[in-house]
């Protein structure tokens, strides 16, 4: 007896089925490390207190007696809904912003190596942030003076760097990436010279770590609320814009063949990022290789489609960040280390295998 045709003889269904159950898996990762980093820190609390504090403190009418007589000290409501809540919220924002600019700016410039790094905005907000904190740039900002100083830093950056990058003619691959770099060159050189200009020792050090990353500063408040919508926003833009991605990403011929203008669409593309990164550098910190690390794992798990590495990517940010925050925060508790050397000790060996593999015969 003839065995059954297969149904699925290219393996469409088996891929989009394995594609499904990553993203479910990340989904349910990131939901755990969640509540790992709420939960665990120099002081732990109990899940259960954690979950009576936050649902008291979201809907007080929906607590039921039995958890809102839970034993909670004020010090662990203050902890959990205060302090690890928002800054578990920004790190889940951040991650996710940072990992889809990555996403994005690999498909602009095809170039595997590319992070929100090679635009030079990173290296524009620390130059904005750090002549707030040295200088009093923006002051009359009042609280807001170094975030607003930093995205004034982002945007000014993206500017530049399209309009170098356009000088020449047509914005490609090749002239958005040589712009990037010399762009975030020579705003690093501005940073270090205003912090050498400085007399302030403690300044100095507020923008070393700050230049390192770090999310203590997380807040409820109309600045926790930009970056998650900023960053919301972006995702659905690039999960939109997938196909065109995928397009841009196999070469300016391919996607003048589709109908698609690789010009216009690298500009607004960059301003979409430009943003995102802006708005992400200026809440907590110049943050590296999350933009580079999570795409190309994001790629391994669920392919090269952007339809499916933009979700996956996302996630993966979301949980990767939020991971490396708790670390950087219990590795030597209660003193904390800055998140950047938490994942700069992550992506190097990574990046240092990336580029092994790119070798010929490696």
């Amino acid at each position: 007896m003839a065995a059954p045709a297969s149904r699925d003889p290219l393996g469409f269904a088996s891929r989009r089925r394995r594609q499904w159950r990553w993203l479910l898996t990340l989904a349910a990762l990131t939901l755990g490390v969640t509540v790992l980093g709420v939960c665990l820190g120099a002081v732990s609390v109990p899940p259960g207190t954690v979950l009576s504090v936050l649902l008291d403190r979201a809907a007080p009418a929906l607590a039921t007696q039995a958890t809102a007589g839970d034993g909670a000290s004020a010090s662990e409501r203050a902890i959990v809904a205060d302090v690890r809540a928002p800054r578990v919220l920004l790190g889940l924002a951040v991650g996710a912003g940072l990992a889809v600019c990555g996403v994005a700016l690999q498909a602009m410039v095809r170039n595997l190596l590319a992070d929100p790094y090679l635009l030079g905005i990173n290296s524009g907000a620390s130059t904005g942030a750090a002549a707030a904190i040295l200088f009093g740039v923006g002051a009359g900002l009042g609280q807001h003076a170094l975030s607003g100083s930093a995205f004034v830093g982002a945007l000014a950056a993206s500017a530049l760097v399209l309009a170098v990058a356009r000088a020449g003619g047509r914005v490609t691959s090749v002239r958005l990436l040589m712009a990037g770099v010399a762009v975030g060159y020579a705003l690093y050189a501005a940073t270090s010279f205003l912090v050498f200009a400085s007399d302030s020792a403690e300044g100095a050090r507020s923008v070393m770590f700050w230049l390192l990353g770090s999310l203590s500063a997380a807040r409820w408040g109309s600045p926790l609320l930009s970056v998650v919508v900023i960053v919301l926003l972006t995702v659905t833009l690039l999960a939109l814009a997938s196909r065109r991605l995928d397009a841009l990403a196999l070469g300016d011929e391919t996607a003048h063949a589709l109908g698609i203008d690789p010009t216009a669409l690298r500009v607004r593309l960059l301003v979409v990022v430009s943003l995102c990164v802006g708005v992400v550098v200026a809440a907590a910190g110049s943050i590296g290789f999350v933009g580079l690390v999570v795409p190309h794992l994001a790629r391994r798990l669920v392919g090269a489609a952007h339809r499916w590495v933009v979700p996956a990517a996302a996630l993966l940010g979301a949980c990767f960040l939020v991971a490396a925050d708790l670390v950087a925060r219990t590795l030597l508790a209660p003193q904390e280390i800055p998140i950047g050397i938490v994942t700069a000790l992550v992506g190097a060996p990574f990046l240092l295998l990336l580029v092994r593999r790119l070798q010929p015969g490696a």
